[in-house]
């Protein structure tokens, strides 16, 4: 990743510093927004998803199927089952070369799709990453979601509730590695089954989910949900590993069979992103506005990077959380007009992002900077902000997407094409991604020693866990928050890294203490 010094990007500045034209805005990712700093997590404190899950009382696997399709026709969302529903369940280990599409079949094997393979996969990059394959001697394939050819992995994330889709792409990332790893490889003769759960933005729809893959999978892989609380005791109590792509909540956090490519310990909040507006902006900092979403344990979450930041030297002047179904984002602005914000930090999905952007655009707010978290760094948002995304910035804690220079970034595009043509790379996928490789690389090493007990003992000693680049060192084993981001700004459609080396680095607060 390239070294840069912060310079001044985006549109023309006027005498004040401010943008001549657009507005530069902030927020931050949902989940960590409803749960990142965690606490006790109440079904009901989500909007109701009403519309929300797919074929009532479970479907059958579908080797190869699209996995917005249900056996029975109908798409997710269109019952009302009140359960964690299945969406599919997809065997990713058949492929067609070139065609962009699993085939009916449920063969093995595969073939890597087109820029799929080559150089990059080989080495650390290979499926099996630099891991010795273990012997296969002893091997039990009479444990829960194995057969005599495959091991059933699940993945539980929102797919359906207050912002459909919000999760998919954890979906499609573990999908897209499971792919790859089935494409050549296999664990003592068995290939990676998918098996996906829809979460619901709900507590209570985990909770369900969770308990069918105790049942039907060996293990949860990259899941992600914002009320992630809600399966955390049934993991735990029916032995089922689950190595998400983020952890959130206190109650997953504490979860003994849970671990993360992405864990966050509630409360620590790295200090490296602060003190570099300090730094770079210290007027701004002097006068900012939080607007986050009201629900879940974000009040929580918001409170905590307030304590936090404030403590690295930031004035509040606004904290005003808002509605899940507000539509009117005028006296949110007004109110930080009024204050005289110069730095808005928004807390929420980056569909409210754009009306945020698009209230401050009507009423002429034009704040020195707006920050948002790793959900905006995301293609969709950038084509729905157009004009109104240039200068926006975001504290990010992966590589950028479009980092041709780092080969598993390449692998992990390419793979998610071939599993979902058309689907769009972001963090939550990225992070599923590393999950599934995690996972990969334990299994393989275990070999015929491999059942949960020893999955779980392996997961202990995971440190450093970076995915061979694609995004900052984790302490899986610790399940610690990282301490590391990087700040990155978009402009005219495309992002840029404006902090210096690979990523900024340093110390923690923590708001418990």
């Amino acid at each position: 990743m390239a070294s840069l010094r912060r310079p001044r990007r985006g549109p023309p500045r006027t005498p004040r510093g401010r943008p001549a034209a657009g507005p530069v805005v902030a927020g931050a990712v949902l989940a960590l927004l409803l749960a990142a700093c965690g606490s006790q997590l109440d079904p009901s404190d989500v909007v109701n998803a009403g519309s929300g899950t797919g074929v009532e009382g479970g479907g059958t696997v579908v080797p190869g199927a699209d996995p917005g399709t249900q056996t029975d026709g109908t798409t997710p969302g269109a019952s009302g089952d009140s359960g964690g529903a299945e969406i599919a369940s997809t065997d990713t280990g058949s492929t067609s070369t070139g065609s962009g599409s699993e085939s009916d079949g449920g063969t093995e094997g595969g073939t890597a799709p087109t820029g799929g393979g080559g150089d990059e996969a080989t080495g650390d990059n290979a499926p099996t990453g630099d891991t010795k394959a273990a012997s296969c001697d002893g091997f039990d394939g009479e444990q829960p979601g194995m057969s005599g050819d495959k091991i059933t992995i699940a993945n539980v994330s929102d797919i359906s509730g207050p912002v459909p889709g919000i999760f998919e792409s954890a979906q499609q990332g573990t999908r897209a590695y499971a792919a790859f790893f089935n494409a050549t490889s296999d664990i003592c003769g068995r290939d990676l089954e998918v098996l996906l759960l829809d979460s619901r933005a709900d507590a209570g729809a985990d909770q369900q989910a969770y308990a069918r893959a105790c049942d039907e999978s060996f293990a949860a892989v990259g899941s992600q949900s914002a009320f992630d609380a809600g399966g955390a005791e049934t993991a735990e109590a029916c032995g089922l590993p689950d190595i998400r792509a983020y952890s959130l909540s206190t109650d997953r956090t504490n979860c003994a069979t849970c671990y993360a490519a992405y864990a966050v310990q509630p409360g620590l909040v790295p200090n490296a992103m602060p003190q570099y507006w300090v730094k770079e902006e210290p007027d701004a900092v002097k006068s900012v506005g939080m607007i986050y979403i009201n629900a879940g344990a974000a009040p929580e979450n918001a409170e905590a990077f307030r304590s936090a930041w404030e403590t690295n030297g930031w004035n509040i002047e606004v904290f005003q959380g808002m509605d899940v179904s507000e539509f009117n984002y005028a006296p949110y602005v007004q109110q930080m007009k009024d204050a005289g914000v110069e730095f808005v930090n928004y807390i929420g999905p980056y569909q409210n992002t754009v009306k945020l952007q698009q209230a401050m655009q009507q009423q002429g707010f034009e704040p020195q900077v707006f920050m948002q978290d790793a959900t905006i760094h995301d293609a969709n948002y950038v084509e729905q902000a157009g004009d109104l995304g240039n200068g926006a910035y975001v504290y990010s804690q992966t590589a950028l997407f479009d980092d041709d220079s780092i080969p598993e970034m390449k692998l992990y595009r390419s793979w998610l094409e071939q599993v979902d043509p058309g689907a769009v790379p972001n963090t939550y996928g990225l992070y599923a991604w590393s999950a599934t490789r995690l996972f990969v690389e334990q299994a393989v090493g275990l070999g015929g020693k491999l059942n949960r007990e020893t999955l779980l003992q392996a997961m202990t000693k995971v440190e450093n866990w970076t995915s061979n680049g694609v995004h900052v060192p984790q302490n899986v084993a610790a399940k610690t928050t990282a301490n590391c981001a990087s700040i990155i700004q978009l402009n005219d459609g495309k992002w840029t890294q404006v902090s210096q080396g690979d990523y900024l680095c340093g110390s923690m607060t923590n708001t418990r203490s």
